[in-house]
């Protein structure tokens, strides 16, 4: 991203007011991720909760309707990787790690309790695609979160771990998925 020079910063001081506001509503009619960010902090009904609700239901819906066809697998990667996108995008929007980790587990969550059958598939490409985001996430949570919070995500991460531990693919993985969750003393 450009950094406004002070040439750029003197000529905003110029404009009139509603040179600004013309400005500002050409500019958020262009960038959705904008419109949504100045929508968070400048209307005071729009919540944290609202957010992630929004934006579970965008994930939800990649994962019922997006993902058909005879290429199940390929489309649930994709799936995988459009939630991602998205809880990165609620994340930029709101400047709040814990809800774009709350929104990962849920993606993990999707997949585990709709589509654990794909991960016994011949293509392994969903379940890597799972694995590698379940190992990602520990590491997450311990880097992004206050060492009070690691304590409520150990039992949904240990689960998911060991779900996907319990698969044969498990052990050609070419990255190191944890057993489990471990808070360090």
């Amino acid at each position: 991203m450009p950094v406004p020079s002070a040439d750029f910063k003197k000529a905003l001081k110029r404009l009139s007011e509603p040179e600004k506001e013309a400005l500002l509503l050409r500019a958020v009619r262009r960038d959705a991720e904008l419109y949504e960010t100045f929508r968070f902090e400048l209307l005071a009904d729009i919540t944290l909760g609202q957010i992630q609700e929004e934006t579970a239901d965008r994930i939800h819906e990649l994962f019922t309707v997006a993902v058909t066809g005879r290429l199940l697998n390929r489309s649930l990667v994709k799936a995988v990787r459009a939630g991602v996108q998205e809880a990165a995008r609620a994340r930029r929007i709101t400047k709040n790690k814990q809800l774009e980790i709350d929104l990962l587990l849920y993606i993990l969550r999707q997949c585990i309790d709709n589509y654990s059958g794909q991960f016994d598939s011949v293509w392994d490409g969903f379940y890597n695609a799972t694995a590698r985001l379940a190992a990602r996430l520990p590491a997450l949570v311990l880097k992004s979160l206050h060492e009070d919070l690691w304590v409520e995500y150990q039992s949904d991460l240990d689960d998911v771990l060991s779900e996907l531990h319990r698969r044969k693919k498990s052990h050609n993985l070419k990255f190191d998925l944890p057993r489990k969750f471990e808070i360090p003393e």
